[in-house]
């Protein structure tokens, strides 16, 4: 492998957000050559420090690179301070409509001005791990507009995702990267215990019934790094692919 791969190169910014009352502190991933000159895909993670550290993602990407099976893409990893992430990213509490604005409002300009990136709906990706994946989605039924493309890693979707889905007609605009573990039916949240396979499937099929695009993958994993580390190579294959 080219030594350039095996060095990963991680900014920093400060976003102080008007929306959330906060200031958050955003690692940046910049491919390996990155070149002012050039336009990359940009994708937004939440939970970034955990993608950056437990999902490795950033190694992977490298590899992926050298072995020419993706494409170069900027990353922007969004932390949380975990005493409030269920009230921003899930649906049904009060931060939520504030943490939506502050990715579209404040963040996306932020990438913009900052990095050389291309924002337009087919290179744009919002993602992220059990409420990170509803969160993302929830933006793009939100801001289609803007972003239209979501990355889910066992979505931990609930009953008002259910119902956002079914009242859009038509989902055509979306596509989406959804995987599940098969372990994960019984996974304590602070929401309560959720059945996520049997939520995943029925998501699917909604999303299926309103024409979106999905890509969905159910195989053996629980709730955790492990099994979402292990298949993210897959999902940047996915969105950014060589050809």
């Amino acid at each position: 492998m080219d030594t350039k791969y095996l060095t990963r190169t991680i900014k920093k910014e400060k976003l102080t957000s008007s929306h959330l009352e906060e200031t958050k502190d955003i690692h940046v991933y910049l491919p390996p050559d990155y070149d002012d000159s050039i336009s990359y895909p940009l994708l937004i993670l939440h939970d970034g420090p955990d993608y950056l550290n437990l999902g490795r993602i950033a190694t992977q990407a490298n590899q992926l690179l050298s072995q020419n099976e993706m494409v170069p893409v900027v990353i922007a990893f969004v932390p949380v301070d975990k005493m409030k992430r269920t009230a921003q990213y899930s649906p049904t509490r009060e931060l939520h409509e504030a943490h939506k604005l502050m990715i579209v409002e404040e963040l996306l300009p932020l990438m913009q001005e900052r990095y050389s990136v291309d924002t337009a709906t087919d290179k744009l990706v919002i993602g992220g791990s059990s409420l990170g994946g509803t969160a993302s989605l929830h933006i793009a039924l939100e801001y289609p507009e803007i972003c239209n493309r979501v990355l889910s890693q066992s979505g931990a979707f609930l009953e008002q995702t259910v119902h956002d889905l079914s009242r859009v007609y038509s989902l055509q605009f979306l596509e989406i990267y959804q995987s599940i573990g098969l372990s994960e039916t019984a996974i304590e949240t602070h929401m309560g215990t959720l059945d996520l396979v049997a939520r995943n499937r029925e998501v699917h099929q909604i999303l299926l019934e309103k024409r979106a695009h999905v890509a969905y993958h159910e195989e053996e994993g629980d709730h955790t790094w492990g099994f979402w580390q292990r298949e993210l190579p897959r999902a940047l294959k996915f969105f950014f692919p060589t050809n």
